[in-house]
């Protein structure tokens, strides 16, 4: 919970930013498989099939290559003791194996040269950043390596049941050394921990396997120094192959992390949305019109400068990499709402907030009453004009709706009336001035004639009673422009809509899993279920996703996402609450007179 490695089935980490997960890269051959550096451990004889799984309610990585004369096996874990180690274990399970370790650390990017100098037991790879400062980390090995150029190799004869491991370490090692005894350890202990945390959730009945996966990706995205949540794993991978549509998301959105914490919440873990407000109070000064960026650096730094690096290939070839992102400089109303539901939804497991936390937001509040009509970037942070977006309106409503409920349950000090008569004008302002009778459907900004998947929000945050028409006649449009079989669009870009950029994106995953929620809140709990079944068939083979899907089901844009786990998480607890029959729900009412979709269809 510093950074994240990802590794493919082949063994290779090829995408690693160190020392935290938007920090620059060490190895970045995801991005170009030449310059931009892997560290590779795999089974190096014989025609092989791989597969990967991941050690059961853990975030423990097996990657096992089976062949004609036998099967090897590596494994893959950061201990869960603040060193910020990468440990991988070779195994011989059938027969004899031999593995190949190859190491090409590009630090810094791949703008930096690394230096390499052998010392007892491993290999020290040290180099200057950007910055100026020196920087090292020493990877240690049960197996003598070789330096060629600026490579570390080595080959590995293991017989059947024999083992060997590798690992990387920050900096130099000194209280804790390396050897067997401590890989051992470790294992057992990272182990212990991710069952100790699984086990204190509470998951639904059905599809148990996918959301305590999707719980532990979100876990692996919270920084356990800064309480921060990044919105994803990556920075640079395309939403359009060969596309400009290519992002940093290794930082803390507000709203990202609100859902995360509102996903988490759904399944009993506070101690992260604890966290995590502590994080953003400490943002909300009095800094600015309201306190509040719509992302912070994961130790809550407020600058990410936006910048390209031409000397990598890019994914498939898309151009430009950026680093950085410029929308922090963006304004979006609807942080508000997301934050606002998060908190409320940890202080009704937690009790009342500290009267700090609370006096600062009810001066954010007390903006926002005063500022809920100004134009924003929208949802999806928008590169072409201010406008007066569907979605910060709904959110604001929002905030505003869940502090009057904080201040209610909790007998706290507060401008309720203020905030009740700016709310209702919201409510008014959102059916009079953004529903489209032509369309019969609430459209993306206000006069507009455009759909945007956020509607599908509306029932999710009970802005709208599932079964009014002019819901019903909303989800049949939003059906009808961006829904295909269970792949939904956020929107379509049009001359109407212009977002500013190039190239027409894949379908958002997030709002895939919306549609799911949306239809079983609206009664159509069969066609929610089947659709949620199909969404599974898109995940990888560890049931992770991505930001977007294309039309032929590949991933696109930055991975693993959060948004799209934490929206799984929901529409699969609201499903297993509906087939269940849980009518202790606040939410539930019959569906026996909604299940014909000709009704909607």
């Amino acid at each position: 919970m510093k950074t994240i490695a990802l590794v493919a089935q082949d063994g290779t980490i090829d995408f690693l930013s160190h020392p935290r997960i938007d920090s620059p890269t060490l190895f970045a051959g995801l991005l170009d498989p030449e310059k931009g550096g892997v560290f590779k451990l795999h089974v190096e004889d014989g025609t092989l099939a791989y597969r990967q799984i991941y050690l059961p309610d853990t975030n423990i990585l097996i990657s096992r290559f089976l062949g004609d004369e036998g099967i090897g096996e590596v494994c893959d874990y950061m201990p869960i003791d603040g060193t910020g180690r990468i440990v991988r274990r070779a195994k011989a399970i059938v027969g004899a194996k031999t593995f190949r370790l190859t190491v090409t650390a590009r630090p810094d990017y791949a703008r930096a040269k690394a230096k390499l100098t052998a010392v007892d037991g491993g290999v020290v790879i040290a180099w200057r950043g950007e910055d100026g400062e020196d920087q090292q980390v020493t990877l240690y090995a049960s197996c003598p390596l070789t330096i060629d150029g600026d490579v570390i190799d080595a080959t590995i004869e293991l017989e059947e049941g024999e083992d060997c491991w590798v690992v990387l370490c920050p900096g130099l090692v000194d209280d804790r050394p390396v050897s067997h005894h401590y890989v051992k350890r470790s294992f057992s202990r990272t182990r212990d921990y991710w069952h100790k945390w699984v086990n204190r959730g509470s998951y639904p009945t059905f599809w148990r396997e996918l959301v305590v996966r999707s719980a532990l990706t979100l876990k692996l995205l919270t920084s356990s120094e800064f309480g921060s949540i990044a919105a994803a794993a990556t920075f640079g991978l395309p939403e359009v192959l060969g596309g400009e549509r290519n992002w940093d998301y290794r930082y803390c959105w507000v709203r990202d992390s609100a859902f995360t914490l509102y996903g988490l919440s759904r399944l009993g873990y506070y101690d992260e949305a604890e966290a995590f407000i502590h994080f953003l109070m400490e943002r909300a000064v009095e800094v600015g019109e309201s306190g509040l960026q719509i992302m912070y650096r994961m130790d809550g730094g407020d600058e990410m400068i936006e910048r390209s690096l031409d000397h990598l290939e890019g994914y498939a070839g898309s151009q430009p990499i950026r680093i950085g992102n410029a929308a922090y400089q963006q304004r979006q109303m609807d942080i508000y709402g997301e934050f606002l539901d998060a908190i409320y939804i940890a202080t009704k497991a937690r009790g009342k907030p500290t009267t700090a936390v609370w006096n600062k937001i009810s001066r954010i509040v007390d903006w926002l009453s005063d500022n809920w009509t100004l134009p924003d970037r929208g949802i999806w942070e928008s590169r072409g004009e201010p406008k007066e977006y569907l979605s910060s309106r709904l959110m604001c409503w929002v905030a505003l709706d869940r502090a009057m409920k904080i201040a209610d349950i909790h007998s706290l000090p507060a401008n309720v009336d203020r905030w009740r008569s700016e709310r209702d004008k919201i409510q008014k302002t959102i059916v009079e001035e953004f529903w489209n009778p032509e369309l019969g459907a609430f459209t993306q900004f206000k006069g507009s004639s455009t759909l945007d998947a956020v509607v599908l929000l509306m029932p999710l945050v009970k802005f709208i009673n599932p079964r009014d028409p002019m819901w019903t006649s909303t989800l049949k449009a939003v059906r009808e422009h961006l829904v295909r079989d269970c792949l939904v669009k956020r929107y379509l870009n049009t001359r109407e809509n212009d977002d500013g950029l190039g190239g027409e994106e894949g379908a958002f995953t997030i709002c895939s899993f919306w549609y799911v929620e949306a239809l079983a809140r609206t009664g159509f709990v069969a066609e929610a279920r089947l659709l949620f079944e199909k969404l599974h068939t898109y995940a990888n083979h560890l049931g992770l996703f991505s930001e977007e899907l294309s039309e032929t089901g590949d991933h696109l844009g930055n991975f693993p996402q959060g948004l799209t786990h934490l929206s799984l998480i929901s529409a699969a607890i609201w499903l297993d609450r509906t087939l269940n029959g849980d009518r202790a729900d606040p939410g539930y009412f019959e569906f026996k007179m909604m299940e014909d979709p000709d009704a909607i269809y």
